[in-house]
């Protein structure tokens, strides 16, 4: 069975575009294959933790950097319970508009909490990094109002989907399709380009003939 987990870094329901577009592919999913499972984690109603000082002092005890006591024990659980849901799929879903020339700083949060030593990447000072997801895919919905591939400077800079690129293979997630409703605001035709978009969400699953 395969279990599909959408991560919706939006906190604008309904109304967002790169909500609609995930949905699409995940009803589609779900269309192609009743027997998939999905989990949808709405960070914005989600009790994320803040990644504060004891969780900080127990990361940084995979580094030889000070000593795993009851404080920072008991804070390193919380993470690892949170980082659990995140492992347990199979298949990544991520809607994610454009805020600010990146990504909304609940999906921020969200991964600075689980991206941690011995659960999303291992680490060797002679080797360096690796990451330790294999075999797990994503599907990531990209949107902004303004900005769009190509723009001239003054629309803006993509540190969106450049950073949750390198962040993906940085935890050993290779497996990468993108979908862009780029820009949705500043062009003749939004309609057509979320048609277009939407399509392509779609096709992205192979359906029963």
């Amino acid at each position: 069975m395969t279990k599909i987990l959408h991560i919706v870094a939006s906190p604008r329901g309904s109304a967002s575009q790169s909500t609609q577009l995930a949905e699409a592919y995940v009803d589609a999913a779900v269309l192609a294959d009743p027997s998939v499972e999905v989990d949808t984690l709405d960070l914005w109603q989600e009790d994320l933790p803040e990644f504060d000082g004891d969780k900080a002092a127990a990361k940084m005890t995979f580094f030889g950097v000070g000593d795993m006591g009851e404080a920072e024990k008991t804070a390193w659980d919380h993470v690892v319970d949170i980082t659990a849901r995140f492992t347990a799929a199979d298949v990544y879903v991520i809607s994610v508009p454009m805020w600010n020339g990146g990504v909304p700083y609940k999906l921020k949060q969200y991964i600075d909490i689980i991206t941690q030593p011995g659960l999303l990447f291992g680490f060797d000072p002679e080797a360096g990094y690796s990451g330790l997801l294999e075999g797990k895919k994503a599907v990531v919905f990209y949107t902004s109002g303004v900005w769009a591939p190509g723009a001239d400077k003054k629309y803006g800079s993509d540190f969106h989907s450049e950073y949750l690129a390198w962040w993906l293979d940085f935890v050993g997630i290779t497996e990468v399709e993108a979908v862009r409703f780029q820009p949705s605001l500043l062009t003749a035709d939004p309609e057509a380009g979320k048609k277009a978009a939407l399509g392509e969400a779609e096709a992205l699953v192979k359906l029963p003939a």
